[in-house]
């Protein structure tokens, strides 16, 4: 089965670095109905920062909104999900080396159940043409 792409956004928001504050914004957005595709958390000296990628931005920002949550826009990219085998995620880098377009960066995991998930993001400038390459819909 082919592999899917898809264009994704990612958001950012600093927090206090203690116990239950990643914990009060995820269930913000849980009970909002947010779904996200990928979350992470870093610690920044004495700050946290919250990213998040949602299955639905216009939702996400609307909600967001409503619960006075800053979360700032950061990066495009796209979201490849499919089989999980050797050499997937090389196979859509190598559409885009020879489109000369560049990755900004890549989060890549296994999913389970012999499936896989990227994201690979992009300067602005290289999102349209890097869609084209992977064949995002």
């Amino acid at each position: 089965m082919p592999d899917t792409v898809r264009k994704v956004e990612y958001f950012s928001l600093q927090i206090s670095d203690k116990p239950g504050e990643a914990f009060k914004v995820l269930s913000t957005l849980v009970s909002a109905g947010i779904n996200l595709l990928a979350c992470t958390g870093t610690q920044r000296g004495r700050r946290a920062r919250i990213d998040v990628v949602p299955d639905d931005t216009r939702r996400f920002k609307a909600a967001a909104k409503k619960a006075g949550l800053p979360f700032q826009p950061e990066k495009s990219g796209f979201l490849i999900q499919g089989d999980d085998r050797a050499g997937a995620l090389v196979e859509n880098l190598k559409k885009l080396v020879d489109g000369g377009v560049n990755v900004s960066g890549i989060d890549g995991v296994t999913a389970g159940e012999a499936r896989f998930g990227a994201i690979l993001w992009f300067e602005s400038a290289d999102v349209r043409k890097a869609g084209k390459l992977l064949g995002a819909k």
